[in-house]
């Protein structure tokens, strides 16, 4: 095995990446005055995807259509997203160089407590923690959108929000995966009447082409179309939302949904090899990780090395930054996260002494807790509109159709992301995630995301990565980053075969084309345990403005059936 070594790296790196990014702050908003003069939108859907250029046609910009997209996705892709749920908006506003993250992700409720899923004998009750209105949080979209469009977008909320409104009325054909997913989740939506009749017509799940309309749906629409917030948290609407929860066994009141509020965040920044990184922050644990794994390889000369080699260092990245995911993040209202030591070149140095170059490292020999348990659903779209504004944007409901229940009358499943807080310490949640006192339950808490929306800036490239995926969210985004910093563009990222490694359980998952038989063979050599997985994961849409050619390009996972990216 060949012995690599790193780059030799002084203490003056860390003053250069901070005058780089202080660089970047200084010559962005003269850098991107000349927009790219057509637009990109990559989303899990094309009839959100084309929504977004209709209301980009209709005089919006990246941040209405931005909107649009959303509440298309939340129409016809609710075993992903939705109103129910929340998500994280990263934007870039070409004008003036402006970025900032917008956080919807949900809330617990008042009522909820650190102790509520556990049983008498103090084990967690999983049914309880993701199946039914207990396991949901109060919604964050319809906030986060409302903000969006007051804030950001050129059009009111009630244009924005025109097709979704049209498609939720009169309705949208069954495509390969809703209708897989309604196969593998019908059990537990019969569990709930709404539910049942929403997405199982006659009784029995549709088939593909069969068109699903969703008329309660298009009146919520209409409700927040003319009101706005005030038409989903307060009135009416919550009243039904609250009463409906709370008849089936849940703790919402009025309180919780008038109490929710948007908040906007600064996003972490990094560097990697001349572009800036603006990634999300707490309570996403994504950009942190990004940061840090990025912090940890960048000495090395990746392209260089052969295919085993750099897998193993990027799994040994991955290792240590999910290692201190488990410890250390959380929401940051509510728990101090060292961000800055996490993110820091000589925090990274320090990990990065640990990783040998020919043999893995176990994941219970890296310092922390002891006697640790060992232990996919979300959307993303990416948008550049012609001025240059960009939109990286992961949404999400948790689980698939996240509890499964739904409010009768509401047209649209609650989230279950009171599962994303540590129910135990240690305890495993349904993507295999740990996590102690960082990510407990608490009332008004946003619970730790791996949602990872991603923008990559420089004089040369602009461009906007994400996925759905779990936890394997942060590892797919890396090695989409990793492509793209390789000169490849937004069909390579989003086709890339795809491996993960979480720090529990010490297990390098791999989709089946990811390394050859021999390659396999090498990196159990090292001490790696290898588990190929016969089902693809993810579903990344990139988008990307390469300035120096003009060039605008995107790309939409062809994991997915209903995936579209178009330029115009």
């Amino acid at each position: 095995m060949e012995e690599i070594s790193p780059i030799n790296k002084s203490g003056e790196s860390l003053k250069i990446r901070l005058c780089l990014i202080a660089l970047f702050a200084v010559i962005t908003p003269a850098l991107h005055a000349a927009g790219p003069g057509k637009a990109a939108i990559a989303s899990a859907h094309y009839l959100a995807t084309e929504a977004g250029h209709e209301v980009l046609a209709n005089g919006g910009n990246a941040f209405d259509a931005a909107v649009a997209v959303s509440s298309v996705l939340a129409v016809v892709e609710q075993t992903s997203s939705g109103i129910g749920g929340g998500g994280l908006w990263v934007l870039h506003r070409a004008s003036d160089g402006f970025e900032v993250m917008i956080d919807g992700r949900e809330m617990a409720p008042a009522a909820a407590d650190k102790d509520m899923y556990l049983n008498a004998d103090g084990s967690v009750n999983r049914d309880l923690a993701v199946t039914g209105p207990l396991a949901a949080g109060i919604p964050g979209e319809v906030a986060g959108l409302d903000h969006l469009a007051t804030h950001y977008g050129r059009l009111p909320l009630s244009e924005s929000l025109k097709p979704a409104i049209r498609i939720a009325r009169e309705g949208f054909p069954v495509y390969q995966k809703f209708f897989g997913m309604l196969k593998y989740k019908e059990q537990d939506i019969r569990r709930w009447p709404a539910a049942t009749q929403a997405f199982l017509p006659d009784g029995k799940i549709p088939a593909m082409g069969d068109v699903i309309k969703l008329p309660d749906l298009a009146l919520v629409l209409e409700k927040i179309a003319a009101e706005g917030r005030d038409g989903f948290y307060t009135g009416g609407t919550a009243q039904r939302l609250v009463d409906g929860v709370r008849a089936a066994g849940g703790i919402w009141s009025m309180a919780d949904m008038a109490g929710y509020t948007v908040k906007e965040r600064e996003p972490v920044r990094t560097s990697y090899q001349g572009y800036e990184l603006v990634t999300a922050p707490p309570p996403s644990s994504g950009g942190i990780a990004i940061a840090q794994m990025l912090n940890i390889l960048e000495p090395y000369r990746l392209a260089e090395l052969g295919k085993v080699q750099r897998a193993h260092l990027v799994v040994e990245a991955m290792r240590r930054a999910f290692r201190d995911r488990a410890l250390h993040l959380g929401d940051s209202d509510f728990y101090p996260v060292p961000q800055e030591m996490l993110i820091d070149e000589n925090y990274a140095a320090g990990l990065r002494a640990g990783i040998m170059y020919d043999k893995a490292t176990p994941s219970d020999m890296l310092p922390g807790r002891e006697n640790l348990p060992e232990g996919t659903d979300t959307t993303h779209f990416s948008i550049i509109d012609a001025e240059g504004n960009m939109v990286a944007a992961t949404l999400t409901v948790n689980t698939i159709f996240g509890s499964k229940f739904m409010v009768p009358g509401t047209g649209f499943v609650l989230n279950n992301e009171m599962d994303d807080f540590s129910a135990k310490p240690g305890e495993p949640n349904a993507y295999g995630l740990i996590g102690f006192t960082a990510n407990e339950i608490q009332p008004f808490k946003r619970p730790l995301s791996s949602m990872t929306p991603t923008l990559m800036l420089s004089e040369e490239k602009l461009a906007a990565i994400g996925t759905p995926g779990g936890s394997r969210i942060i590892t797919m985004v890396l090695l989409g980053v990793l492509d793209f910093m390789d000169g490849n563009g937004p069909e390579s990222w989003v086709s890339l075969p795809r491996y993960h490694h979480q720090y529990l359980p010490d297990t390098v998952f791999a989709e089946k084309d990811a390394f050859t038989a021999e390659e396999i063979a090498e990196l159990t050599a090292m001490g790696h345990t290898v588990q190929v997985r016969e089902r693809p994961w993810g579903n990344m849409h990139g988008v990307m403005w390469n300035r120096k050619t003009g060039e605008v390009t995107a790309g939409s996972d062809s994991r997915s059936d209903a995936g579209r990216a178009i330029v115009r």
